[in-house]
């Protein structure tokens, strides 16, 4: 990060509040007192404000401010934007839905790295995140599942950035492949919005549908692997080495065991399938015959259910590492029907939900060698047009 001092005062307008201060740097407490003594007062995001209406007094705590400041060795820095909170504001009202917008302040630059984690993204605003300060973003939400968020562009007067946080099933966002890049917007809320609208949102849920449909892929050819080796294991009584059996006894320890794995597993299926199947639509693909193959996954999901919720609950009680793997293995025990339904339909379920992609088929970039090697490929479409602390 470049250097910055280590007590700072960023000032910008506000209709609402003002004239804004957000104290900033590693010693931003200094910055806290210059303003407090100035006479400024915290308002609820964490920020600190002055009116302006009263131009003789608005002047007097100017020059305040500059005296404290330069007693507690804070330096000042005015803003050529508006306030963040009050063009969070703005966007969010523009934006299709309900979305809310939640100013968060990072005082002190060391605080902004906790954004690290949890941000989805492929672009400039993880770059910033990791490379610039960033003393403030708003945090947009729509109420059901998806947050974004706006900062100011670093080394811009005027234009901002925005991503995405990833979802809360989600936590391994570093570097993944499926991320959507920021954009960045305009000055002026109503393009941003549009450009929001129009641009991010549709990447974005075709981003965070792939994600999906990787996950599920990925835990379903996890488990055939495992699955194969115990049926061969099983069929020929010799282990994948050529080894025999020592004892056709250890055959159900072994289920158990492979029970165990494809639960842990499984639960991706259970979590992200659902809603890749209610996009599925054979009648308007080519292989509609996998309506039966699809009403035969939902079954099978839906015959889970109960043991995905008692998993669920179990997860909050304190278990032993031994006991964790033996309700796991029951579980898997218990799901067995289902699990080997969803391998035995897998390559319907892809065919038909890299099909049902957001944006249409025009996102089929890597379909699996299994579907790749059994049924011929789809016909090739034209690339269409926090709080303070």
């Amino acid at each position: 990060m470049p250097t910055t001092p280590l007590a700072q005062i960023i000032l910008s307008t506000s209709r609402a509040h003002g004239l804004v201060a957000i104290p900033y740097g590693a010693e931003h407490r200094r910055a806290v007192r210059a303003l407090e003594e100035a006479g400024f007062h915290r308002i609820p995001s964490g920020a600190f404000a002055t009116a302006l209406a009263d131009g003789p007094a608005a002047r007097r705590t100017a020059r305040a401010l500059v005296h404290c400041a330069h007693e507690h060795g804070a330096t000042i820095t005015t803003s050529s934007r508006p306030h963040l909170a009050d063009f969070g504001d703005n966007l969010a009202a523009r934006l299709p839905g309900a979305w809310s917008a939640q100013l968060e302040l990072y005082y002190n630059p060391v605080v902004q790295q906790d954004l690290i984690g949890p941000l989805w993204d492929s672009g400039d605003l993880l770059q910033a995140l990791i490379h610039e300060h960033v003393p403030g973003a708003v945090v947009l939400s729509n109420g059901v599942g998806t947050e974004l968020l706006l900062i100011e562009r670093p080394g811009h007067s005027s234009g901002y950035l925005v991503g995405a946080f990833a979802t809360e099933e989600f936590d391994d966002n570093w570097e993944e492949a499926n991320a959507p890049r920021s954009i960045v917007l305009p000055a002026e809320p109503g393009l941003a919005a549009h450009a929001v609208t129009t641009t991010f949102l549709p990447a974005y849920s075709r981003a965070l549908y792939n994600r999906r449909l990787d996950t599920v892929l990925a835990a379903l050819e996890r488990i055939r692997a495992e699955h194969e080796t115990l049926q061969a294991i099983k069929e020929s009584g010799r282990y994948s080495d050529g080894v025999p059996l020592a004892d056709a006894r250890m055959i159900p320890e072994m289920e158990a065991t492979f029970a165990d794995y494809a639960w842990l597993s499984f639960r991706d299926v259970l979590e992200h399938a659902p809603i890749l199947l209610s996009r599925c639509r054979p009648a308007l693909t080519p292989w509609a015959q996998d309506a039966a193959a699809l009403d035969r996954l939902r079954t099978a999901l839906a015959e889970s259910q109960a043991v995905r919720a008692e998993d669920q609950e179990l997860r909050g009680v304190l278990f032993s590492v031994d006991g964790w793997k033996k309700a796991r293995s029951r579980f898997g025990l218990a799901a067995l029907p289902a699990i080997e339904t969803w391998l035995a339909e897998s390559e319907a379920f892809e065919r038909q939900a890299r099909a049902a992609v957001p944006g249409g088929p025009v996102a089929l970039a890597a379909p699996s060698p299994r579907l790749l090697t059994a049924r011929p490929a789809l016909p090739a479409v034209p690339r269409s047009s926090a709080a303070h602390r």
